[in-house]
């Protein structure tokens, strides 16, 4: 099915997007999957560009562009031509939206020119190792020493966490509420704030993930994000976003996957003939097709009910739990049909299979979205 047409504006937008990441981002690629990391440059050139916090408004240094149809050109193009590592939109669209909620003015005004720029990259520090879809098992504490706030504890899994200038960091600030946590704003260089090892993952390779280590970190009471004890109701407000920005990006991989399953399967012969006039094959992916064109379309008309500020969240469950879905299907059929060369590293999409796999476990897990459809229908 045709998607929407965008407007001029939009299609231009596309045009550039795809220009940058196919000159900025893509030939740095191989040389980060092997170093683990990002070069901090590349922030600064999607700042320079002006992809990052497009939402923000102009006196912060933002284009004040809302429509998410800009970041959804952004994940995508960054996808089929950039780098999956290469989180830009968890450091703009996913953890700077919390300060533009919860944020004060001074806040703002003082973090948000760097957020912009590239110049301060950020991280969100929620899970960690006993806790994880469960956020009230946290047992990093905060402690009202009356003039600041004392904070302990230790964060895992925390993308950016290498290259991060400032970590959003919810602590448990209540002993008797499990739920009573605040989210606290800690910057690169404040004593007792460490960073542990750059984890090794099976796939998004060139994606820094770390452990962060908090030791009697002194935050002064302007650096507390939102309203005290709230901090896991100011974390639920996003997750809907979350799950949108997750399907978004999901599903055009999908469409990746199938793309150079189609163009291997086309070339390949087995028993004289092209693999691609198979019964198994043709049956294979036409299935996948219909599967990533149901999703898109549901996907597309998530984002315009979001772009109107109505996005449920089972909706938004409903994406990510079908997108993450066939996601996995593609590149898992994908790898099938490329046979042996599936498993080389050298062909797309044995590293496709690998980047896929978090994707049915982060921004929540299958079975949590499940639950929360589940919900929705039975309670």
């Amino acid at each position: 099915m045709q998607r929407k047409p965008l407007d001029a504006e939009m299609e231009l937008f596309r045009d550039n997007a795809r220009k940058f990441f196919q000159t900025e981002i893509r030939p740095h690629s191989e040389r980060w999957r092997e170093a683990g990391i990002v070069d901090r440059e590349a922030f600064l050139k999607a700042g320079e560009a002006g992809y990052l916090c497009m939402w923000a408004d102009e006196k912060y240094g933002g284009l004040g562009l809302k429509d998410f149809r800009y970041e959804q050109i952004l994940i995508e193009e960054n996808v089929l031509h950039g780098d999956p590592g290469f989180f830009m939109t968890v450091h703009s669209r996913l953890i700077a939206p919390y300060l533009g909620t919860f944020g004060t003015e001074e806040q703002k005004q003082k973090y948000f020119p760097g957020i912009i720029s590239g110049q301060t990259i950020l991280a969100v520090a929620m899970t960690e190792p006993d806790a994880g879809s469960d956020i009230s098992a946290t047992k990093t504490r905060a402690e009202d020493q009356g003039d600041h706030w004392l904070l302990n504890g230790s964060k895992t899994y925390i993308s950016n966490g290498i290259l991060a200038d400032l970590v959003i960091v919810a602590a448990k600030t209540h002993p008797e509420n499990p739920h009573a946590m605040t989210l606290f704003l800690v910057e690169r260089g404040m004593e007792g704030f460490e960073r542990g090892r750059n984890l090794k993952k099976m796939g998004l390779k060139s994606q820094d993930t770390a452990e962060l280590f908090f030791r009697d970190v002194k935050l002064p009471k302007a650096n507390v994000l939102g309203q005290v004890n709230k901090g896991f109701y100011h974390l639920m407000h996003a997750l809907a976003e979350e799950r949108l920005l997750s399907a978004t990006g999901n599903v055009v991989a999908a469409r990746a996957a199938v793309d150079v399953t189609r163009e291997f399967v086309r070339n390949r012969k087995v028993f004289g003939k092209p693999l691609s006039k198979m019964q198994n094959t043709r049956f294979k992916l036409a299935a996948l097709d219909t599967e990533i064109e149901v999703a898109q379309t549901f996907i597309d008309r998530c984002i315009e009910v979001h772009n109107e500020g109505k996005l449920s969240p089972e909706d938004a469950a409903r994406a990510k739990l079908f997108a993450s879905e066939v996601y996995g299907r593609a590149v898992d059929e994908g790898v099938q049909l490329h046979g042996g060369a599936g498993y080389m590293d050298e062909y797309p999409i044995c590293r496709m299979y690998q980047d896929e796999r978090i994707n049915r476990i982060f921004a929540g897990t299958s079975e949590i979205m499940k639950e929360i459809v589940a919900r929705s229908i039975l309670d």
